[in-house]
């Protein structure tokens, strides 16, 4: 028991700090790596990387030198190749670790993003807002998103470019069923106040796990939330309904004052970007109908 008790002490006094700060990271970063390709195909492949480790090792031990030699070179060309095939996964994971907390920080949004300054941007929120409302009240199916910080000139380039002013009246034709453009996302630039692109590609989400109910429209809104800080508005053609997908999330069943609540409150966290009076007076307004 004293020997025990002996090399034990004497294990804990070889670990200093730098030996816990490490660990510490080294389990963060397996966390949030196991957290953000859960649910997808990546997972899968994830758990068959980790069989042939597990193989490779148990081979070396007990001796099967031709298994080992072969696992090994299944791996080394294994990992190649999954940086060709998960491109997708990769990029969707590298966007995460750049839009953490660190970066999304008022200093650090001011040295990697462009200032904004719009004084019309509750204007631009209510013409949004009525546009995705009136849409699901007569269930025409419409997909909005709305750049920030991540440039989607990409995206932009797979439909029609437009660079037209914002409005009600246009947005809504945009997605008038069975014209050219009604199938794809329409681009919102608020710096501008104006739609880039309409007819546009989105990326679908990975996520296995979602609802049967939730269409192609739904996986496309978050699957550009997934790999951009945009934030997506779905107007559902089957129930009308109207969503918002943000940061790999899914709010549903908004109307107008709750959609208005949460792009003022996504939105507003932009430094410049807002009318201030103006959102604080909507706050004000929505404390007094409250009250």
């Amino acid at each position: 028991m004293m020997d025990f008790l002996t090399v034990s002490k004497e294990l804990f006094a070889m670990i200093s700090v730098q030996n816990v700060i490490d660990i510490l990271i080294v389990a963060y970063l397996v966390y949030k790596i196991i957290y953000w390709v859960s649910g997808t195909q990546a997972a899968e492949v994830a758990k068959g990387l980790l069989l042939i480790v597990l193989t490779m090792q148990l081979s070396s031990w007990f001796g099967l030198i031709t298994l080992s030699y072969i696992l090994k070179n299944v791996l080394t060309a294994g990992l190649i190749l999954l940086v060709v095939v998960f491109q997708p996964e990769l990029r969707r994971i590298l966007g995460r670790i750049g839009r953490t907390s660190i970066f999304e920080n008022r200093i650090m949004r001011n040295l990697f993003s462009v200032r904004k300054s719009d004084a019309n941007f509750e204007e631009m929120i209510d013409t949004i807002v009525q546009a995705s409302t009136d849409m699901g009240k007569e269930r025409r199916g419409a997909l909005i998103v709305i750049e920030r910080q991540t440039d989607l000139d990409d995206i932009v380039s797979t439909g029609i470019k437009m660079e037209a002013a914002l409005s009600k009246e246009l947005l809504e034709n945009i997605f008038v069923p069975y014209t050219p453009l009604h199938d794809g996302a329409a681009v919102i630039n608020l710096e501008e106040g104006k739609i880039m692109a309409a007819g546009c590609l989105l990326p679908l989400t990975q996520i296995k796990t979602l609802r049967k109910e939730l269409g192609t429209r739904h996986r496309a809104g978050l699957g550009m939330s997934e790999v951009s800080d945009a934030l997506t508005i779905i107007v559902s053609e089957e129930t009308g309904t109207v969503s918002v997908a943000v940061k790999g999330r899914l709010s549903r069943f908004l109307n107008a004052t709750t959609l208005k609540k949460l792009l003022v409150d996504e939105l507003a966290g932009e430094e410049g970007n807002v009318n201030i009076e103006g959102f604080l007076r909507f706050r004000q307004n929505e404390k007094e109908k409250e009250e």
